[in-house]
């Protein structure tokens, strides 16, 4: 699961003519949700929006207070795109979960952030609209989360597969093999090496 969270003096959604949702001083919220989340996921996003700390307190330290210490709203928009991954110069959003499984997922969330906090400062666009969402960032101040558990580009996957399969394959080896493998390919790469060093041992013995 990925957010990007904004701090902002002012967010507005709009679908089409009318403003659906507002917010005044607080966080603006955008959330992909990718097809291999869970609960865990979701936990980790909710409890790290609501107490980051991205505001200054009373005295005016900066990055002392949440968003919840200090009563701010927050406004969180659905946004599958986050899940893009680029094949060449085309984005593909195969990653993200699909729209019957992600609605009710991204509403749980916003339950979660209602039941943790004060639910009328709480607000959401409209999932699956096309939404004009108009942000006025404070700062700017835009932190990028990532789940620990989330979903990882499958290229990067695949690289980090490999990493450890080689890796486990290094630790199976027992010492010996592995250095008779090495000797291997020193012979390899100058099978006179060795010889040579012998000759000059027995020109010393012969001297």
């Amino acid at each position: 699961m990925r957010a990007i969270i904004q701090r902002v003096t002012r967010a507005t959604v709009t679908v089409g003519e009318e403003q659906i949702s507002s917010v005044g001083r607080g966080l603006c919220i955008l959330l992909g949700i990718s097809a291999e989340d869970t609960q865990k996921d979701a936990d980790y996003i909710v409890r790290k929006i609501l107490n980051l700390r991205l505001f200054e307190d009373e005295n005016g330290r900066a990055w002392s207070k949440s968003v919840m210490e200090r009563d701010f709203e927050v406004l969180c928009v659905s946004q599958f795109t986050l899940q893009c991954i680029l094949k060449g110069n085309k984005p593909d959003f195969h990653s993200a979960m699909p729209a019957e499984l992600a609605q009710p997922f991204y509403n749980s969330i916003l339950e979660s952030m209602r039941s943790a906090y004060k639910p009328e400062h709480i607000k959401d666009g409209k999932f699956g609209a096309y939404m004009q969402v108009h942000i006025q960032n404070d700062g700017p101040v835009t932190i990028e989360l990532t789940s620990p558990t989330g979903h990882t580009d499958p290229r990067q996957l695949s690289k980090q597969e490999k990493q450890q399969q080689r890796k486990e394959k290094t630790r199976s080896k027992g010492p010996s093999e592995s250095s008779r493998e090495k000797g291997t390919q020193r012979y390899r790469q100058d099978p006179n090496a060795s010889s040579g060093a012998e000759g000059d041992v027995s020109s010393e013995r012969e001297t």
